[in-house]
């Protein structure tokens, strides 16, 4: 079954000086201030594409990796992904990192390397992101 998400983003002004603010519509979480600088430079309580992608691509790593090792037979005790999205002005984004750490019982390293590099590719975000360079550095913790 298909499923649409909807936010939407109304902008003040020209792009260096503007503003503007985006609202998650199908949650109802929030709505966001976001501005140039904050994408660039120092967020100051504003938000930014990039950390907005950064977000989905940590959440959805996190949702398919646990699915991916419970299909293993390896229920997780806890996953912690993070998302570091690269921006460059000028040229776009140009990388996501993901961090994951996580506590699995009964798993070797070798296994769980090889399922957290099959949800980095696997993921759905990833896939979206696949013009970019997405690497991952994965820990399993005891």
């Amino acid at each position: 079954m298909a499923a649409t998400r909807t936010a939407h983003t109304v902008w003040n002004g020209d792009l260096f000086t503007g503003s503007g603010q985006t609202t998650l519509d199908s949650s109802g979480l929030g709505t966001f201030d976001v501005t140039w600088k904050a994408r660039t430079e120092a967020a100051e309580g504003k938000t930014s594409p990039e950390e907005l992608i950064a977000a989905a691509h940590a959440s959805c790593f996190s949702m398919a990796f646990s699915n991916m090792l419970a299909q293993a037979g390896h229920a997780p005790e806890e996953v912690r992904t993070k998302a570091d999205v690269t921006f460059v002005p000028g040229t776009g984004i140009t990388g996501s990192h993901l961090t994951v750490s996580a506590t699995i019982p009964g798993i070797s390293e070798e296994e769980f390397q090889k399922i957290a590099g099959e949800a980095k590719t696997g993921c759905p975000v990833s896939g979206a992101l696949a013009s970019i360079d997405i690497t991952l550095d994965a820990t399993l913790e005891s």
